[in-house]
C-alpha cells in the first residue's frame, strides 16, 4: 500500500521527517531527455523556504536541494529521479516539554491511536516541513511542463487572511511577489502586516485562504467519473498539511446560484475555438479542462501551534494543559503558496501524461 505517493503516470513518493537528518521524493514516469539542475529546483524552494521574514517560523534551513539520480548531463534519463533536502536547523529539545502530551490540533492524538508511536519533535511525517518535498517535486514537474505545454502559467496567491478578504477590484498580479503575504492587493498586504503583528505577538495564530490559477492549459485533460481532473486537484490540495476545505471554481457559493447564473454560456471565437461567457466552472466541466483558467481555492486552519495556554490529555489520559514552545508560523498559509502551485503542477503534468497516452490529441473537432 503506497500511503506516501500521489500521480498516475507522474508519481511522487514524498519521505522524512521534520527533524530527522533529511527529507525529500522520489519521482518516477519523469519523460527523458528534459534540462533541469539542482539550480532549477532550487528557485521554487526559496520561495517556500522558512525564516524569509517575520510572518513565517524562524527556523533557518536552507533548503539546498540535491538530485541523486535519474538526470546525467544536465537532462532527465526517464529513469527515477530521487531528490533529498538536509535538515540543518532542528531543535528538537523545544518539544521534549510534550512528548507525553497531545496538542490540541495536532495529529498528535492520532498518530499515536493508529501506530502507538509518534515522532513528538516537531510532529514528524505529520509536520508541514514535509512539504519541502513537494516543492522540489513540483519544480520538476514545471520543467517539464515547460517543454511540453510552453504556454502554461501557474499562479498561487492569498486571497483572505482571517476575516480580512482581498478586495477584487484591485487584484493586481504583478504585486503578488512583492509582499511576504503573496497577495495581488497592495492594500490588503499594508492591512493584513499589521493584523498579523498583533496575533504574531500575542503568541496566537489565525487561518487563510489561498487561490491557485492555471492558465493556458489545453482542453480535452481528464476523464469521467473516477479520473476527473478535479477529482485529483482536490485530493492533491487536501493532502497538504492544515487544509480543511478545497473548492473548484465557483465552489461553494455555487449553491447560491440558480442554473441560469451559474451555466458559463458557450460562443464560437474569431480563432475557431469555443469561448465562455463567464468561468464558474473554474475550467473544469465533466471532470475535463474546458481549456479555461483553471481556478482551484482551498482553506487553510490556523496553525495550532501557538504560545496559548490549551487544555488536553496526555499518554495515560490524565488532564494538563500544554503550550507549544518552538518556532511556528503564526499563518501557515503564506508558505502554502509555493506548496500549492507545486500540486497543481504535478496533477496537470500527470493528467497531460495520461491523456497523451490514451488520445494523444484532442479528436473531436468543431466548425
Amino acid at each position: 500500500m503506497s500511503i506516501n505517493s500521489f500521480g498516475h503516470l507522474f508519481r511522487v513518493t514524498t519521505w522524512g521527517e521534520s527533524h530527522g537528518p533529511a527529507l525529500g521524493a522520489t519521482v518516477d514516469g519523469c519523460p527523458p531527455g528534459v534540462p533541469i539542475d539542482e539550480a532549477g529546483l532550487q528557485h521554487w524552494l526559496d520561495r517556500r523556504k522558512p525564516g524569509q521574514n517575520k510572518y513565517t517560523t524562524q527556523r533557518r534551513e536552507p533548503d539546498q536541494v540535491r538530485i541523486l539520480s535519474g538526470v546525467f548531463e544536465g537532462q532527465t534519463t526517464g529513469t527515477p529521479i530521487q531528490l533529498m533536502i538536509e535538515n540543518t536547523d532542528q531543535r528538537s529539545k523545544d518539544y521534549s516539554d510534550i512528548k507525553d502530551k497531545f496538542r490540541p490540533g495536532h495529529a498528535d492524538i492520532t498518530y499515536w491511536q493508529k501506530y502507538g508511536i509518534r515522532d513528538y519533535r516537531g510532529g514528524g511525517r505529520s509536520s508541514a516541513r514535509e512539504t519541502a518535498a513537494r516543492v522540489a517535486a513540483g519544480g520538476l514537474a514545471r520543467a517539464v511542463l515547460a517543454t511540453l505545454l510552453p504556454e502554461l502559467r501557474i499562479t498561487g496567491y492569498m486571497v483572505q487572511i482571517g476575516p480580512h478578504r482581498i478586495d477584487r477590484a484591485r487584484f493586481d498580479a504583478a504585486q503578488i511577489e512583492e509582499n511576504p503575504f503573496w497577495v495581488p492587493d497592495a492594500q490588503a498586504a499594508t492591512d493584513w502586516a499589521e493584523y498579523l503583528d498583533g496575533l504574531r505577538k500575542s503568541g496566537n495564530s489565525v487561518g487563510a485562504m489561498i487561490e491557485v490559477t492555471a492558465s493556458g492549459l489545453p482542453a480535452g485533460l481528464g476523464a469521467p467519473v473516477y479520473g476527473k481532473l478535479d477529482t485529483d486537484l482536490a485530493s492533491a490540495m487536501m493532502s497538504i498539511n492544515a487544509v480543511k476545505g478545497v473548492e473548484i471554481g465557483e465552489g461553494m457559493a455555487a449553491a447560491e446560484l440558480t442554473g441560469e447564473a451559474n451555466a458559463d454560456e458557450i460562443f464560437m471565437g474569431e480563432d475557431g475555438n469555443p469561448v465562455y461567457s463567464s468561468n464558474h466552472a473554474g475550467g473544469i466541466l465533466g471532470g475535463i479542462s474546458t481549456g479555461q483558467d483553471i481556478i482551484v481555492r482551498f482553506a487553510v486552519k490556523p496553525t495550532s501551534s501557538i504560545l496559548k495556554p490549551r487544555q488536553t490529555i496526555t499518554r495515560a489520559g490524565e488532564a494538563t494543559e500544554i503550550i507549544t514552545k518552538g518556532r511556528h508560523d503564526p499563518c501557515v498559509g503564506i508558505r502554502a503558496v509555493p506548496v500549492a502551485e507545486a500540486m497543481m503542477a504535478c496533477v496537470l503534468l500527470d493528467h497531460y501524461l495520461l491523456h497523451r497516452g490514451q488520445i494523444g490529441h484532442n479528436r473531436g473537432a468543431i466548425g
